[in-house]
């Protein structure tokens, strides 16, 4: 039996697949190493895993995990794998990577991730070729869940929410800012914290003022990051996420905006990671 995970910053999508082929899916929190270390790691596996998951069966673990970008971060998250899954040989892999062999299996293009964080690359069928660094939730992670409700957060906060939202935000979350500069600089975590308002804009795309700072966001995401790939428009725009699927409309407007085609939009690359090491890894 192997196992499959695919780690994003707030939820990790597991897939087990038994002898029989069959698969069984599963979640956990998501284990960013730049926000959690290997004890917690462990200790939260051990109370998330499946209490029926026959742990000495399982003779592969390819985890790919946000964060998972330097053989430090990769170690962090490795340590705690081989501790849990004791009999497994263990693979830890960037996110990114799971993305482009989830979007692309073996041919070669342009993948991004736009969930709690951002991220971008581009892909030669079975390696990341170039990356241009997303540089994370305080200094970039134009697009993501994190950038988006930051925008609505710092709009809250100083009372710039149109007529109706203001009031629909104090009512939904009851945060005065003291509670937010709390939940931001003495709280773990905040990325998530950010990112949860995402779902208000979601919530409320009815309203001009979210569709507007969505797109925005993704406007930006292409200005900073997705033009500066060299002859980035002679490939497809192929992302997983849910902030980019949730908002899939937006993100293809700003995508034509910026001359390039779409591919593929997906929530989550699992099935599609599933397929690539059961068949197109094989080949």
């Amino acid at each position: 039996m192997i196992i499959i995970a695919d780690g994003g910053s707030t939820k990790t999508n597991w897939c087990l697949i038994d002898n029989a082929g069959t698969r069984i899916y599963f979640n956990t929190e998501g284990y960013n190493p730049y926000f959690i270390n290997t004890q917690g790691i462990i200790e939260s596996l051990e109370k998330s895993l499946p209490d029926n998951l026959d742990l000495p069966a399982i003779s592969e673990v390819y985890y790919y995990g946000a964060g998972c970008s330097t053989p430090e971060k990769v170690e962090t998250v490795a340590a705690a794998m081989r501790h849990v899954f004791k009999q497994s040989e263990v693979y830890v892999g960037h996110d990114l990577l799971a993305a482009a062999r989830a979007l692309l299996g073996l041919e070669k293009g342009f993948a991004a991730i736009l969930g709690t964080g951002t991220n971008t690359a581009l892909y030669d069928g079975k390696d990341v070729t170039l990356n241009i660094d997303s540089l994370g939730y305080f200094l970039g992670d134009e697009g993501s869940g994190s950038f988006i409700g930051k925008r609505l957060l710092r709009d809250y906060m100083r009372g710039y929410l149109p007529d109706g939202l203001q009031e629909a935000f104090k009512q939904q979350y009851e945060l005065d800012n003291e509670e937010i500069f709390d939940r931001l600089y003495n709280q773990p975590l905040p990325n998530r914290f950010l990112a949860s308002f995402a779902k208000f804009a979601y919530d409320h795309n009815n309203v001009s003022y979210c569709r507007d700072i969505v797109l925005e966001g993704f406007n930006t995401f292409f200005d900073n990051l997705v033009v500066h790939y060299p002859n980035y428009q002679e490939y497809t725009f192929n992302c997983i996420g849910s902030v980019g699927y949730n908002f899939r409309d937006a993100l293809t407007q700003a995508a034509k905006n910026h001359g390039m085609e779409v591919g593929k939009i997906i929530r989550s690359p699992i099935d599609d990671l599933v397929t690539y090491h059961t068949v197109l890894a094989k080949k």
